[in-house]
């Protein structure tokens, strides 16, 4: 007598019909996209319910988020190389009407004749530098795709001193052992804090021109920082004071919650 439960005695399975085949993988799509939908809400729950960071140099960001951005700078500067440069354009395909988003520390007239930046070292000592100084430097032109933590990005034609040949002409090499470079508006309303490896970058500049042409008020008359490799939060108008650190400096976005690093 043969044993029903044996599977040796089952004949073979039918083939599933179309309509099996596609009611299957409907199932298990809709299956996977509402546990991956849960998944997604839960852990959206849980950092939206989490405790906001201790406001230091950073502030305004969930504890658990801050401290993925701040592994995530390690990782990019560990891997980060001034050898990987930015792509360049032609000039021909610079914006001819450069956009602008903020003027935080950038509002109100400046005399750029009277204008010095204040570069201070770690020493203490203070080096007052005019607009006559650095246009004295070889002068130095980058075409590139500015970009926005808002989405936008915008081709743009960028002049002035390569800021690695700063450093040498003024001789604050000893300055770039530090690991960070922070930078303010004469009035202090908005500064940045740079990684070092990304100030030194061989494209960026401490720019007085753009499109050929001195600096107009509202991108940052007489001077601004542009550095392609990171958004435009960082690239500061208007620079007025220079300080070099082995402590983060002071962010003013970084203090609203966004990303320290900011890079590209």
């Amino acid at each position: 007598m043969k044993n029903p439960f044996n599977k040796k005695n089952k004949g073979p399975k039918k083939p599933l019909t179309i309509d099996q085949k596609i009611n299957r993988r409907n199932f298990i799509s809709f299956g996977t996209f509402f546990i991956a939908s849960g998944v997604a809400y839960g852990g959206w729950k849980w950092l939206y319910n989490s405790p906001e960071e201790t406001a230091t140099v950073t502030a305004g960001a969930r504890k658990p988020l801050r401290r993925a951005l701040n592994q995530t700078e390690l990782a990019f500067r560990r891997v980060f190389s001034n050898n990987n440069l930015v792509k360049t354009y032609p000039k021909e395909m610079a914006a001819k009407n450069v956009r602008h988003n903020e003027d935080i520390g950038n509002e109100g007239k400046i005399d750029a004749v009277a204008w010095k930046l204040q570069v201070r070292k770690k020493s203490g000592e203070i080096l007052s530098i005019s607009m006559d100084d650095i246009k004295a430097l070889p002068k130095t032109d980058i075409v590139y795709d500015f970009k926005c933590v808002e989405g936008w990005d915008q081709i743009s034609h960028w002049g002035g001193v390569s800021f690695v040949d700063f450093i040498k002409h003024f001789k604050l090499d000893d300055q770039t052992d530090l690991q960070y470079v922070g930078l303010e508006t004469p009035d202090k309303e908005y500064y940045v804090g740079i990684d070092m490896p990304s100030a030194m970058h061989p494209q960026t500049l401490l720019a007085y021109e753009v499109n050929e042409k001195p600096l107009p008020p509202k991108h940052g008359a007489p001077l601004r920082l542009i550095i392609p490799v990171k958004y435009g939060i960082k690239n500061l108008k208007r620079i007025g004071s220079m300080t070099f650190s082995d402590k983060r400096p002071r962010d003013y976005w970084a203090e609203q919650g966004y990303d320290y690093y900011s890079g590209l």
